[in-house]
């Protein structure tokens, strides 16, 4: 099986996010961009919703799929929460298309605070996106 295209990590970049979540005004505003971001996500296909791919940690139902192709890591994900889909594309920007090094390097923490979300967001939410960090992580190291 070959997973979903998405256009994050390629057309849709965490430079293009930053710069749209910094334009925003205040709070209900980056929230709206995340839901709007949410909606260019591809629905994950039902062969992908299994239980081994749920993220654990995850307040909502979080399926998080990935093939590996030479050195490089290709993740699709779905979520049954608007909200929790538009926080899947903000990760999937970041690693989506990168080798291990890219993945364990890249400055998560910085990112979201750039963003302006992580305050905002409710504690199981903010955790939730934490551990699809987390997997992200441990698969690019496996």
């Amino acid at each position: 099986m070959t997973l979903p295209a998405h256009p994050f990590g390629t057309e849709i970049t965490t430079d293009t996010i930053v710069a749209q979540m910094q334009a925003a005004q205040g709070w209900e505003d980056r929230y709206r961009q995340v839901i709007q971001l949410g909606k260019k996500l591809p629905a994950l296909p039902e062969e992908y919703k299994q239980a081994q791919l749920l993220v654990s940690g995850c307040e909502s139902k979080v399926w998080l799929a990935h093939e590996q192709r030479g050195e490089v890591f290709h993740f699709a994900a779905d979520s049954d929460a608007r909200i929790v889909r538009g926080l899947i594309t903000l990760v999937l920007a970041a690693y989506e298309g990168q080798d291990a090094a890219a993945i364990r390097d890249f400055d998560i923490d910085g990112y979201f605070d750039h963003l302006g979300l992580m305050a905002h967001l409710s504690p199981s939410r903010g955790n939730g996106l934490k551990a699809i960090v987390e997997q992200i992580k441990q698969l690019a190291a496996s």
